[in-house]
Protein backbone atom coordinates (compact mmCIF):
# COMPACT_ATOMS: atom_id res chain seq x y z
CA UNK A 1 0.00 0.00 0.00
CA UNK A 2 1.53 3.52 -0.96
CA UNK A 3 2.28 5.96 1.73
CA UNK A 4 1.20 9.17 0.02
CA UNK A 5 3.79 11.29 2.79
CA UNK A 6 6.73 8.94 1.71
CA UNK A 7 9.28 9.85 -0.60
CA UNK A 8 12.52 8.11 -1.90
CA UNK A 9 15.63 10.26 -3.54
CA UNK A 10 17.87 8.47 -5.28
CA UNK A 11 21.19 9.88 -6.24
CA UNK A 12 22.39 12.34 -3.05
CA UNK A 13 24.86 14.55 -5.18
CA UNK A 14 24.25 18.37 -5.34
CA UNK A 15 20.84 18.15 -6.96
CA UNK A 16 19.24 15.12 -4.88
CA UNK A 17 20.65 16.51 -1.26
CA UNK A 18 19.15 19.87 -2.01
CA UNK A 19 16.21 18.48 -3.53
CA UNK A 20 15.89 15.89 -0.35
CA UNK A 21 16.12 19.09 2.26
CA UNK A 22 13.49 21.36 -0.12
CA UNK A 23 10.95 18.77 0.17
CA UNK A 24 11.63 17.93 3.82
CA UNK A 25 11.26 22.00 4.72
CA UNK A 26 7.77 21.92 2.42
CA UNK A 27 6.20 19.68 5.90
CA UNK A 28 4.64 17.26 3.40
CA UNK A 29 5.84 14.58 4.05
CA UNK A 30 6.45 12.07 7.19
CA UNK A 31 9.09 9.63 5.46
CA UNK A 32 11.86 10.45 3.14
CA UNK A 33 14.40 7.88 2.03
CA UNK A 34 17.84 8.26 0.13
CA UNK A 35 19.37 5.87 -2.21
CA UNK A 36 22.76 6.58 -3.47
CA UNK A 37 25.38 4.14 -4.96
CA UNK A 38 28.01 5.30 -2.29
CA UNK A 39 26.15 4.34 0.80
CA UNK A 40 28.28 6.43 3.50
CA UNK A 41 27.36 9.32 1.03
CA UNK A 42 23.37 8.32 1.25
CA UNK A 43 23.81 8.28 5.24
CA UNK A 44 25.95 11.42 5.24
CA UNK A 45 23.26 12.72 3.68
CA UNK A 46 20.50 11.53 6.04
CA UNK A 47 22.01 12.15 9.23
CA UNK A 48 23.08 16.42 8.01
CA UNK A 49 19.00 15.76 7.38
CA UNK A 50 17.88 14.86 10.37
CA UNK A 51 19.47 16.55 12.30
CA UNK A 52 17.23 19.61 11.07
CA UNK A 53 14.36 18.28 11.85
CA UNK A 54 13.28 19.90 15.22
CA UNK A 55 13.25 23.01 12.86
CA UNK A 56 10.57 21.72 10.59
CA UNK A 57 8.29 19.33 11.16
CA UNK A 58 8.65 15.44 12.73
CA UNK A 59 10.08 13.69 9.92
CA UNK A 60 11.98 9.64 9.58
CA UNK A 61 14.90 10.17 7.09
CA UNK A 62 17.48 7.75 6.84
CA UNK A 63 19.25 6.15 3.86
CA UNK A 64 18.52 2.84 2.29
CA UNK A 65 18.29 0.52 -0.60
CA UNK A 66 15.81 -0.33 -3.20
CA UNK A 67 13.73 -2.43 -0.74
CA UNK A 68 12.64 0.80 1.12
CA UNK A 69 11.13 2.05 -2.00
CA UNK A 70 8.27 -0.28 -0.45
CA UNK A 71 4.77 2.34 0.13
CA UNK A 72 6.60 5.50 -1.41
CA UNK A 73 4.14 7.32 -3.34
CA UNK A 74 6.79 9.78 -5.04
CA UNK A 75 10.29 8.56 -6.19
CA UNK A 76 12.69 11.19 -7.46
CA UNK A 77 15.75 10.41 -9.53
CA UNK A 78 18.87 12.26 -9.97
CA UNK A 79 21.40 9.79 -10.15
CA UNK A 80 23.54 10.93 -13.02
CA UNK A 81 26.38 11.98 -14.69
CA UNK A 82 26.99 15.66 -14.38
CA UNK A 83 26.88 18.28 -16.89
CA UNK A 84 30.35 19.63 -17.27
CA UNK A 85 31.57 23.32 -18.49
CA UNK A 86 30.75 23.24 -21.86
CA UNK A 87 28.71 20.33 -22.34
CA UNK A 88 25.15 20.36 -23.62
CA UNK A 89 22.73 17.72 -21.92
CA UNK A 90 22.05 16.33 -24.95
CA UNK A 91 25.78 14.80 -24.51
CA UNK A 92 24.74 13.29 -21.40
CA UNK A 93 22.24 11.21 -22.69
CA UNK A 94 23.81 7.86 -23.07
CA UNK A 95 25.87 8.28 -20.30
CA UNK A 96 23.15 8.67 -17.80
CA UNK A 97 20.47 6.31 -19.54
CA UNK A 98 22.49 3.37 -18.64
CA UNK A 99 22.60 4.24 -15.35
CA UNK A 100 18.73 4.24 -15.54
CA UNK A 101 19.17 1.03 -16.57
CA UNK A 102 20.37 -0.17 -13.69
CA UNK A 103 18.02 1.88 -11.67
CA UNK A 104 14.55 1.40 -12.97
CA UNK A 105 14.57 -2.53 -13.08
CA UNK A 106 15.29 -2.64 -9.06
CA UNK A 107 12.44 0.55 -8.18
CA UNK A 108 9.64 -1.49 -10.29
CA UNK A 109 10.52 -4.64 -8.71
CA UNK A 110 9.66 -2.92 -5.25
CA UNK A 111 7.02 -0.02 -6.34
CA UNK A 112 4.97 0.54 -9.44
CA UNK A 113 2.67 2.22 -7.87
CA UNK A 114 4.80 5.33 -7.25
CA UNK A 115 5.03 8.71 -9.58
CA UNK A 116 8.62 8.48 -10.89
CA UNK A 117 9.81 11.99 -11.07
CA UNK A 118 12.98 12.21 -13.21
CA UNK A 119 15.23 14.92 -12.67
CA UNK A 120 18.71 13.81 -14.82
CA UNK A 121 19.80 15.73 -17.66
CA UNK A 122 18.93 15.81 -20.27
CA UNK A 123 15.29 15.43 -18.42
CA UNK A 124 13.36 14.80 -21.37
CA UNK A 125 15.04 11.80 -22.64
CA UNK A 126 15.63 10.16 -19.44
CA UNK A 127 12.08 10.80 -19.07
CA UNK A 128 10.87 8.92 -21.86
CA UNK A 129 13.44 5.96 -21.37
CA UNK A 130 12.30 5.50 -18.29
CA UNK A 131 8.81 5.05 -18.55
CA UNK A 132 9.83 2.60 -21.62
CA UNK A 133 12.64 0.61 -18.75
CA UNK A 134 9.53 0.48 -16.20
CA UNK A 135 6.71 -0.27 -18.52
CA UNK A 136 4.70 2.03 -15.89
CA UNK A 137 1.78 4.34 -17.26
CA UNK A 138 3.47 7.51 -19.35
CA UNK A 139 1.27 9.31 -17.01
CA UNK A 140 2.92 8.13 -14.02
CA UNK A 141 6.45 8.55 -15.06
CA UNK A 142 7.03 12.62 -15.30
CA UNK A 143 10.19 14.83 -15.80
CA UNK A 144 10.90 17.99 -14.13
CA UNK A 145 11.22 19.57 -17.58
CA UNK A 146 10.84 23.18 -18.02
CA UNK A 147 9.48 23.91 -14.40
CA UNK A 148 13.01 25.83 -13.50
CA UNK A 149 12.97 27.18 -17.08
CA UNK A 150 9.50 28.88 -16.49
CA UNK A 151 10.44 30.15 -13.17
CA UNK A 152 14.04 31.92 -14.63
CA UNK A 153 11.71 33.31 -17.55
CA UNK A 154 9.37 34.60 -14.45
CA UNK A 155 12.15 35.80 -12.90
CA UNK A 156 14.31 37.82 -15.39
CA UNK A 157 11.06 39.52 -17.11
CA UNK A 158 9.67 40.34 -13.39
CA UNK A 159 13.29 42.27 -12.79
CA UNK A 160 13.11 43.94 -16.12
CA UNK A 161 9.40 45.06 -16.15
CA UNK A 162 9.61 46.19 -12.42
CA UNK A 163 6.73 43.87 -11.19
CA UNK A 164 6.56 41.17 -8.60
CA UNK A 165 7.55 37.68 -10.22
CA UNK A 166 4.63 36.25 -9.25
CA UNK A 167 2.48 38.44 -11.39
CA UNK A 168 3.62 37.22 -14.63
CA UNK A 169 2.25 34.65 -16.09
CA UNK A 170 4.67 33.02 -19.14
CA UNK A 171 6.06 29.68 -19.88
CA UNK A 172 9.02 27.82 -21.55
CA UNK A 173 7.58 24.76 -23.55
CA UNK A 174 9.54 22.08 -25.61
CA UNK A 175 13.31 20.73 -24.54
CA UNK A 176 14.88 21.42 -21.67
CA UNK A 177 17.97 22.47 -23.09
CA UNK A 178 19.04 24.07 -26.35
CA UNK A 179 16.29 24.24 -28.41
CA UNK A 180 13.28 25.18 -25.90
CA UNK A 181 11.19 27.96 -26.47
CA UNK A 182 9.83 30.59 -24.60
CA UNK A 183 6.00 30.83 -25.23
CA UNK A 184 6.08 34.83 -25.80
CA UNK A 185 2.65 34.85 -27.65
CA UNK A 186 0.48 34.04 -24.36
CA UNK A 187 2.43 36.15 -21.91
CA UNK A 188 0.67 38.54 -19.65
CA UNK A 189 1.27 40.25 -16.14
CA UNK A 190 -1.87 39.75 -14.32
CA UNK A 191 -4.05 39.52 -17.61
CA UNK A 192 -2.35 42.03 -19.81
CA UNK A 193 -0.80 41.17 -22.62
CA UNK A 194 2.74 41.39 -21.92
CA UNK A 195 3.17 43.52 -25.69
CA UNK A 196 0.65 46.07 -23.97
CA UNK A 197 1.99 45.62 -20.34
CA UNK A 198 5.29 46.99 -21.91
CA UNK A 199 3.70 49.98 -23.60
CA UNK A 200 1.88 51.47 -20.59
CA UNK A 201 5.30 50.96 -18.92
CA UNK A 202 7.14 53.15 -21.35
CA UNK A 203 9.61 50.17 -22.07
CA UNK A 204 11.37 50.95 -25.60
CA UNK A 205 13.18 47.98 -27.73
CA UNK A 206 10.69 45.13 -27.06
CA UNK A 207 11.64 42.70 -29.00
CA UNK A 208 15.33 43.24 -28.30
CA UNK A 209 14.64 42.72 -24.24
CA UNK A 210 12.39 39.26 -25.35
CA UNK A 211 15.38 38.28 -27.46
CA UNK A 212 17.48 38.87 -24.12
CA UNK A 213 15.97 37.56 -21.68
CA UNK A 214 15.26 34.36 -23.92
CA UNK A 215 18.97 33.44 -24.25
CA UNK A 216 19.48 34.27 -20.67
CA UNK A 217 16.87 31.84 -19.59
CA UNK A 218 18.49 29.44 -22.30
CA UNK A 219 21.48 29.79 -21.02
CA UNK A 220 21.63 30.28 -17.58
CA UNK A 221 22.54 27.17 -16.33
CA UNK A 222 25.40 27.15 -18.49
CA UNK A 223 26.78 30.38 -16.76
CA UNK A 224 26.08 29.09 -13.48
CA UNK A 225 27.92 25.54 -14.03
CA UNK A 226 31.04 28.02 -15.51
CA UNK A 227 30.89 30.23 -12.72
CA UNK A 228 29.95 27.59 -9.36
CA UNK A 229 30.29 24.19 -10.97
CA UNK A 230 27.23 22.98 -10.90
CA UNK A 231 22.82 24.35 -10.07
CA UNK A 232 21.06 23.02 -7.80
CA UNK A 233 19.08 25.09 -5.62
CA UNK A 234 16.71 26.05 -8.47
CA UNK A 235 15.96 22.68 -9.13
CA UNK A 236 15.36 21.84 -5.45
CA UNK A 237 12.83 24.08 -5.28
CA UNK A 238 11.12 23.38 -8.52
CA UNK A 239 11.67 19.46 -7.35
CA UNK A 240 9.55 20.31 -4.06
CA UNK A 241 6.75 22.24 -5.75
CA UNK A 242 5.81 19.57 -8.28
CA UNK A 243 6.22 17.29 -4.98
CA UNK A 244 3.75 19.31 -3.54
CA UNK A 245 1.20 18.82 -6.55
CA UNK A 246 1.60 15.37 -6.50
CA UNK A 247 1.18 14.81 -2.77
CA UNK A 248 -1.54 17.80 -1.98
CA UNK A 249 -3.52 16.44 -5.28
CA UNK A 250 -3.23 20.15 -6.36
CA UNK A 251 -4.24 19.49 -9.93
CA UNK A 252 -1.87 22.23 -11.10
CA UNK A 253 -1.13 22.98 -14.48
CA UNK A 254 3.24 23.22 -14.75
CA UNK A 255 5.36 22.73 -17.74
CA UNK A 256 6.57 19.00 -16.62
CA UNK A 257 8.26 16.66 -19.17
CA UNK A 258 5.65 14.49 -20.24
CA UNK A 259 4.36 11.68 -23.06
CA UNK A 260 2.65 13.80 -25.42
CA UNK A 261 1.00 11.11 -27.22
CA UNK A 262 -0.14 12.59 -30.32
CA UNK A 263 -0.52 16.28 -28.68
CA UNK A 264 1.07 19.36 -31.27
CA UNK A 265 1.72 16.77 -33.45
CA UNK A 266 4.22 14.66 -31.67
CA UNK A 267 3.75 11.21 -30.56
CA UNK A 268 5.87 9.29 -28.23
CA UNK A 269 7.79 11.55 -26.99
CA UNK A 270 8.53 13.57 -23.82
CA UNK A 271 8.63 17.42 -23.91
CA UNK A 272 7.21 20.26 -21.51
CA UNK A 273 4.28 21.30 -21.89
CA UNK A 274 1.69 22.82 -19.27
CA UNK A 275 0.36 19.97 -18.03
CA UNK A 276 -1.90 18.83 -15.21
CA UNK A 277 -0.35 17.56 -12.14
CA UNK A 278 -1.90 15.86 -9.57
CA UNK A 279 -1.90 12.28 -7.11
CA UNK A 280 -2.16 10.79 -10.14
CA UNK A 281 1.12 12.90 -11.95
CA UNK A 282 0.91 14.24 -15.38
CA UNK A 283 -3.64 13.77 -15.21
CA UNK A 284 -3.49 15.53 -18.64
CA UNK A 285 -0.90 17.75 -20.88
CA UNK A 286 -2.43 20.64 -22.58
CA UNK A 287 -2.30 21.59 -26.18
CA UNK A 288 -1.85 25.33 -25.95
CA UNK A 289 -2.30 28.10 -28.92
CA UNK A 290 0.83 28.81 -30.45
CA UNK A 291 1.80 31.27 -33.00
CA UNK A 292 3.34 29.73 -36.28
CA UNK A 293 6.53 30.81 -35.30
CA UNK A 294 6.34 29.31 -31.77
CA UNK A 295 4.55 25.67 -33.53
CA UNK A 296 7.35 25.63 -36.07
CA UNK A 297 10.49 26.03 -33.10
CA UNK A 298 8.56 23.29 -31.21
CA UNK A 299 8.49 20.89 -34.21
CA UNK A 300 12.57 21.64 -34.24
CA UNK A 301 12.29 20.60 -30.86
CA UNK A 302 10.84 17.38 -30.92
CA UNK A 303 12.62 16.99 -33.87
CA UNK A 304 16.13 17.04 -32.29
CA UNK A 305 14.74 15.36 -29.19
CA UNK A 306 13.44 12.36 -31.47
CA UNK A 307 16.46 12.05 -33.38
CA UNK A 308 18.76 10.99 -29.99
CA UNK A 309 15.43 9.05 -28.36
CA UNK A 310 15.40 6.79 -31.73
CA UNK A 311 19.22 6.34 -31.29
CA UNK A 312 18.94 4.66 -27.86
CA UNK A 313 17.10 1.28 -29.22
CA UNK A 314 13.94 1.67 -26.33
CA UNK A 315 10.93 1.89 -28.25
Amino acid sequence: MVNIQKAAVIGCGFVGSSSAFAMMKTGIFSELVLLDVNRAKAEGEAMDLAHSVPFSRPMKVYAGGYPDLSGCALIVITAGANQKPGETRLELVRKNVAILRSIVPEIVKYNREAILLVVSNPVDILTWAAQKLSGLPPKQVIGSGTVLDTARLKYLLGQHLRVDSRSVHAVVIGEHGDSELAVWSGANVSGVDLDHFCALCGQERHLEMMERIYRDVRDSAYEIIEKKGATYYGIAAAVARIAQCIVRDEHSVLPVSTNLQGLYGVDDLCMSVPTVVGRDGAEKALEIELDEKEREAFRRSAKTLGEVAGELGLS
